[in-house]
């Protein structure tokens, strides 16, 4: 059972995503943006990060980036789970530091055969 940190402004896509990883069996933490997710991941240590692109307060990028500087987080594997699928936002994605990029609507099965390969 992994420790797994969703993220999402929407309140129906974390509970989707919740319930997707708990049926497979992982102890999931809810987020609403990320400067609640970067407070949380201080907190706690998670094996995986899951996270929106386009959300309040902090987006996705700008959260991949300060938990990428924590030194516990470094090879965490870090998700993005987001209607943004242009090759600049992937990029820029890449380059603050994600592991995967899945685009929404998403399968919970697509999911967690994603997770399945990051962990």
């Amino acid at each position: 059972m992994s420790k797994i940190l969703a993220v999402d402004d929407s309140k129906s896509m974390r509970q989707m995503v919740s319930m997707s990883l708990k049926s497979a069996g992982h102890d999931v933490s809810e987020a609403e943006d990320g400067a609640v997710a970067l407070e949380i991941a201080k907190q706690q240590q998670f094996d995986l990060i899951v996270t929106d692109i386009n959300m309040p307060n902090m987006n996705g990028i700008e959260l991949i980036t300060a938990v990428r500087a924590l030194p516990n987080y470094k090879f965490t594997p870090i998700l993005c789970l987001t209607t943004e699928s242009s090759g600049d936002m992937k990029t820029k994605g890449k380059e603050a530091g994600a592991t995967g990029w899945i685009v929404k609507p998403f399968s919970p099965e697509k999911l967690l055969s994603v997770i399945g390969r990051v962990l």
